[in-house]
């Protein structure tokens, strides 16, 4: 009796829906601090997309509120609720940390705004907390890590050292990671996230002994430990692997050549051969004067599925079962080519192996070497109980 309820109030809110005038975002993320480089990439991303759309989602002339929330969840709890409840936004978008995401997810799930996550990917989203307003168009967690893992032990590693910030998605993945790795995992080290000095951890790693280090340390994490690595001559005799996040030109721009060599997994590169891409990445180097990063990458495919959802649905946002299944669909041309969504809203997709090098123009940036995974899913989608 209460799916047949359900169904024939959704049947009644699609005849009644009305199409919208406009459509509003909101776009909150760390803009400031150590990780803001992350947060800009995602932004500009995002707003070039918007100039390539002419400004508009679906034909209907489209405003993004921009918020920083400073890596701080109650700055991000507060600007969300702003968002929701004074703005009264039709999507929002823009989050790089999973702590930040699991502190506001509960109040934008509860208005019934659809949640297009650009980066993060948390595994309690991928699995039992999955909800219909959640849509990741990133990735998962574990999954870049997971990649890096096979890779790892492809390559014959025996014995790996890792390091990850103490938070959700540094445990994520430090388990990715794991999950593919066949050697022995002699030591683990959680570090506070925003760490940036990690001299003691580094001399522990060295009494290790290990074949290679695998870390995952987005922003400036990642920039100090990869020269920390470096100048403490750990890279003549231990191999240095990561995820694309700590491998990506805001990474690459701050570090420089001690950069050269480092592998890395990603599930998008700069110089992956498909239209759409092409054009983004012309683009973005052409409107800010450098490469796109993968976080700008994501932030481009965030509103361009938007964009779809609300040129499908003839912009009748109120019609939430209409709107759903449009992005569910994920009719658009993504920058890595073939798009779907898994039914926990989460991405099936290829994961590369890219090689920090320099170019033919001598800047140093990534090189696609080849695929790691094809059509990958999250471990945690079998978790996901999600009502149709």
């Amino acid at each position: 009796m209460k799916k047949i309820i359900l169904a024939t109030l959704l049947a009644t809110a699609s005849l009644t829906a009305q199409a919208a005038d406009s459509v509003k975002i909101g776009f909150l993320s760390t803009l400031s601090g150590p990780a803001a480089g992350l947060g800009v990439d995602i932004r500009d991303g995002f707003q070039l997309a918007m100039k390539h759309l002419n400004g508009k989602l679906g034909n209907l002339p489209a405003e993004v509120i921009i918020a920083d929330d400073k890596q701080d969840p109650n700055a991000a709890k507060q600007a969300a609720e702003r968002f929701l409840k004074k703005d009264k936004v039709d999507f929002m978008t823009g989050i790089v940390f999973s702590n930040i995401m699991l502190t506001v997810g509960k109040s934008v799930f509860d208005s019934q705004t659809f949640y297009i996550s650009p980066n993060a990917g948390p595994s309690q989203l991928a699995g039992e907390e999955c909800n219909p307003y959640f849509f990741n168009v990133s990735w998962q967690n574990d999954n870049v890590a997971e990649a890096m893992g096979k890779w790892a032990s492809d390559q014959g590693f025996k014995k790996t050292v890792i390091f990850a910030p103490n938070y959700p998605a540094g445990k994520d993945a430090a388990n990715g990671f794991k999950r593919y790795y066949k050697g022995s995992v002699a030591d683990e080290m959680y570090t506070k996230l925003g760490q940036l000095d990690y001299a003691a951890e580094l001399a522990q790693a060295r009494a290790a002994q290990p074949d290679a280090v695998f870390f995952f340390l987005p922003g400036g994490m990642g920039i100090n430990f990869i020269k920390q690595f470096v100048a403490a001559g750990l890279s003549k005799d231990i191999r240095l692997i990561t995820s694309g996040f700590s491998a990506d030109e805001d990474t690459i721009k701050a570090v420089g050549t001690p950069m050269l060599g480092l592998f890395n997994s990603s599930h998008w590169a700069y110089d992956l051969d498909n239209a759409a891409n092409k054009k983004f990445s012309a683009a973005f180097e052409k409107e800010y004067g450098r490469l796109p990063s993968l976080y700008a990458s994501q932030g481009y495919d965030a509103a361009m599925l938007m964009d779809s959802a609300v040129r499908q649905t003839k912009g009748k946002l109120d019609d939430k079962a209409a709107v759903r299944k449009a992005l569910e669909v994920a009719k658009f041309a993504s920058v890595r080519g073939k798009f779907k969504f898994n039914t926990n809203h989460y991405p099936v997709q290829d994961y590369y192996l890219r090689l920090v090098r320099q170019d033919e123009k001598g800047r140093i940036t990534n090189k696609l070497m080849g695929t790691i995974f094809t059509d990958h899913a999250d471990a945690y989608v079998g978790q996901c109980k999600m009502a149709k």
